[in-house]
């Protein structure tokens, strides 16, 4: 499982003033617990600085890995901003995110070849964002096909099915890991990823819900997560859940992060 560490995000609490105020010991600090808990990937967000992302995103993008050293995922819709960020940054990013919404895709496709870059794809087209198994696979295909067809490599691609609040629409979830299931079936080579805390969004006990899906997602496929590393409950959820779904050959990692004090 690759995990994307999501905390270092201008709409969590205390970040968008951090970044503004160039607060690099806070933001150091966020970076640095990820990366110990487990991270391999640091999603660097700065979407609610909308007039300043161009200069911001660089910015938090050049302290983190500065900081840490991971590779990073560059999470923004604006071309501009994610081209300055992939101009600093060390190593393979990924891109977070193209779609298959054709003025996204056709600013985003040029930053994923010129920087060798993986790339979150997000199942939405023009016609907005699927919200059953059936369309999310179809866009997914779609998405897929185009990409592969623009000279992307396939094991570059983590095709997104965009969770979406249980709160909101009871059949969210299983929307999600139904479409999981399909993608997998039909590609096996193609990553999956999701922003799995989506799900919990403006519910009680947000935790207990991110835990219990990320294990119904894993068992469906799921292979790359946006999650919170901090969150120990969950990165042993993880590694039960891909021993028990068979992707932990002899359960070497769930044994080795037993042993080294990780799981409870």
């Amino acid at each position: 499982m690759l995990i994307i560490g999501e905390r270092l995000n201008t709409s969590r609490k205390g970040l968008h003033e951090a970044v503004e105020t160039r607060n690099e010991e806070f933001l150091q600090e966020i970076a640095r617990k990820q990366a110990e808990n487990g991270a391999n990937y640091l999603d660097v967000n700065c979407g609610t600085r909308l007039q300043h992302e161009v200069e911001d995103l660089p910015w938090l993008a050049k302290l983190v890995q500065d900081t840490v050293g991971l590779p990073l995922s560059i999470d923004t819709p604006n071309a501009d901003a994610a081209e300055a960020a992939l101009s600093v940054h060390k190593g393979r990013p990924i891109i977070n995110s193209i779609s298959a919404e054709s003025e996204r895709y056709e600013r985003m496709l040029p930053l994923v070849k010129k920087h060798n870059a993986g790339v979150i794809a997000l199942c939405m087209d023009d016609e907005g964002m699927p919200e059953t198994a059936e369309k999310k696979f179809k866009v997914a295909s779609k998405l897929r096909q185009r990409l592969t067809s623009d000279g992307v490599p396939e094991e570059d691609i983590y095709l997104d099915p965009l969770v979406q609040p249980v709160g909101s629409n009871q059949a969210a979830g299983m929307a999600v890991v139904n479409a999981i299931r399909e993608i997998r079936r039909a590609f096996p080579n193609t990553h999956i990823s999701a922003g799995v805390s989506n799900v919990s969004h403006g519910m009680p006990a947000r935790k207990l819900l991110n835990r219990t899906f990320i294990a119904m997602c894993i068992c469906a496929g799921l292979d790359t997560a946006i999650v919170d590393p901090n969150d120990s409950d969950i990165m042993q959820i993880i590694l039960a859940a891909e021993s028990l779904a068979g992707r932990d050959e002899f359960c070497a990692n769930y044994l080795a992060a037993f042993r080294a004090g990780k799981i409870a």
